[in-house]
């Protein structure tokens, strides 16, 4: 005999609550899984890194990693899911007594972001990387026609970012990049070669598009208002009750 109507939404309601039950039980599974697999000074797993410095987490899950010895990371450094950071070229070589890749203080790496430094790399304090930003030392060579590409021995050359730039997403930052302070990589942008202090930077590859002139300001002028820092004092249930204002009667 087919279900009744009642029978059918009994069934629905139970299918229901314990769909909601397996979801929260993943969930907090996941998070738990999370927390325990982050790395940080207190909570290193496997990895050793030359230093890790206190406040820094790498985020589960991680990406590739691999010559963590050479590798060495400031403090309150933010490390996104799936980012790679690596030195030396593969695993298990001996590349001397100094790290090659280096993390400033604050450095915040978006997800799936990848550091790769098979010679020099350094990344300045409190540089903002978006996810999926590329740095790397090591560029392809096709000097010989007769052989494939990937089979050439690379190009190295060291990166340097200065402090304070802020790496939008899916910027690659090519081997010999030397970067000033404050500097703004567009998304998508792709930087060689040397970039001074406080400009904007977009394309394919990267030009200038906007500078910094200390009696003029921003040159071309920028097209938006500055933000308007929050006031000292303000709590944030003021800040809440503010955005639940009603434009019209304001």
């Amino acid at each position: 005999m087919p279900k009744s109507p009642k029978s059918r939404d009994t069934f629905a309601a139970l299918t229901a609550w314990r769909r909601r039950l397996v979801s929260r039980a993943v969930q907090g599974g996941w998070r738990w899984i999370q927390e325990a697999g982050a790395v940080s000074a207190e909570h290193p797993g496997r990895l050793r890194f030359a230093r890790i410095g206190t406040g820094t987490r790498l985020a589960f899950p991680q990406g590739t990693v691999f010559g963590e010895p050479w590798i060495e990371l400031g403090d309150h450094c933010v490390i996104g899911e799936h980012v790679t950071l690596t030195a030396g070229m593969m695993p298990g070589l001996d590349l001397g007594a100094e790290p090659i890749l280096r993390l400033g203080d604050g450095v915040v790496l978006g997800r799936g972001s990848h550091v790769i430094a098979d010679t020099a790399v350094t990344v300045g304090s409190n540089t903002y990387c978006g996810p999926y930003v590329y740095i790397t030392s090591t560029n392809h060579s096709y000097d010989d026609p007769r052989i494939p590409v990937g089979k050439q021995w690379p190009r190295t050359d060291p990166v340097s970012i200065g402090p304070g730039c802020w790496l939008g997403t899916g910027a690659v930052i090519l081997p010999g990049a030397k970067l000033g302070r404050n500097v703004v990589v567009a998304a998508g942008a792709v930087v060689r070669g040397e970039v001074p202090d406080h400009v904007v930077v977009a394309g394919a590859p990267a030009r200038v598009v906007r500078r910094w002139d200390p009696e003029l300001g921003w040159q071309p002028p920028l097209r938006t208002p500055a933000p308007v820092p929050i006031p000292e004092g303000v709590t944030p249930q003021e800040l809440l009750a503010l955005g639940e204002l009603d434009p019209d009667r304001t």
